[in-house]
């Protein structure tokens, strides 16, 4: 060592290329940071996703602006999923599903009779509708006392029967102002519950419409969301002549990219029930045909009314 450096400026020469090495080590760590994959992540920045968070691969990557605004990957093959209320003993074992498989929902919601507690859309089930507005799923209307459309009448009045309610069962003589206010019912209970705004869209209970209801409640600010054919997942239709098994199987060939899927939270006339038998090996069976679940509110046919009608009631 002693020989390298008996020249003096041998070893000033050595000492100054040192200085300049260290020099542009630091330059070009300051002015050009590691990747993220190299730098523990600092306690400001955004949280890492869960672990067993599932990605779906059939996403396209955000560009910068999507990032800076916060916006979902967007879906090649998207399909939408929605369910109606229903007697409610399924929605916790539904609920975990959907969880499980990072699935968010739209639920129409109505104050329909339950196996437990005091409606759907009571106080008893209260807690259950926070927690999945905590997960990022939305809600519409599906009127208030599930009332069924019969047939319309002159000067823009109705037949209606609710299913639910103090009125179960009866002959209704409503004009629209009064079907408004049932659809409206709902998404003000379900705000009240949930602390967060109601999309602007309604099913009509058995998806029975007409044309001049249709645009009664457009009026009032409330677009009508159906289903595709193949997205009937038929939960309601008897097990004996329709096995869960048989459902599924149909469904996983028959639903197509843009369907709207529809299902409920509990029917009380099937004896073997479709959710979560069905449900889970749907989600999954259908992830892996390259479809990918999104939100009514960027479904092309709804996502300018719900902008465009940011409240409902």
């Amino acid at each position: 060592m002693q020989k390298e450096f008996r020249h003096p400026c041998k070893a000033r020469l050595w000492v100054s290329v040192l200085l300049i090495q260290s020099t542009l080590t630091y330059f070009a760590y300051c002015a050009y940071p590691a990747s993220s994959e190299s730098v523990q992540a600092s306690p400001l920045s955004a949280p890492l996703a869960p672990a067993n968070t599932t990605i779906n691969s059939n996403t396209t990557p955000l560009s910068d602006k999507e990032s800076a605004q916060g916006q979902a990957p967007f879906c090649k093959k998207p399909i939408y999923l929605t369910f109606d209320t229903g007697h409610m003993e399924v929605a916790p074992l539904i609920s975990d599903v959907l969880r499980k498989n990072n699935v968010r929902v739209t639920y129409f919601a109505a104050q329909e009779r339950t196996k437990t507690g005091d409606g759907s859309l009571g106080d008893t089930w209260a807690s259950w509708w926070r927690r999945e507005a905590q997960l990022g799923n939305t809600f519409a209307s599906h009127t208030y006392d599930h009332v069924y459309w019969s047939s319309d009448l002159p000067g823009n009045r109705f037949l209606f029967k609710p299913s639910s309610g103090p009125l179960k069962g009866q002959t209704l003589n409503w004009g629209a102002n009064e079907y408004c206010d049932e659809l409206k019912k709902s998404n003000q209970r379900l705000k009240e519950i949930t602390g967060i705004e109601p999309l602007p869209l309604f099913r009509a209970p058995g998806g029975k419409v007409s044309t001049q209801l249709l645009n009664a409640a457009k009026s009032c600010g409330f677009e009508h969301v159906d289903w595709a054919a193949a997205g009937f997942l038929g939960d309601e239709l008897s097990s004996k002549d329709f096995s869960n098994a048989f459902l599924l199987s149909k469904a996983l060939k028959g639903i197509q990219t843009g369907d709207i899927l529809m299902a409920h939270l509990g029917i009380w006339s099937r004896q073997d029930p479709w959710a979560p038998t069905d449900l889970e090996p749907l989600i999954t069976g259908l992830k892996e045909r390259g479809f990918c679940f999104e939100s009514l509110t960027r479904h092309p046919r709804f996502k300018d009314w719900i902008s465009l009608h940011p409240k409902s009631y």
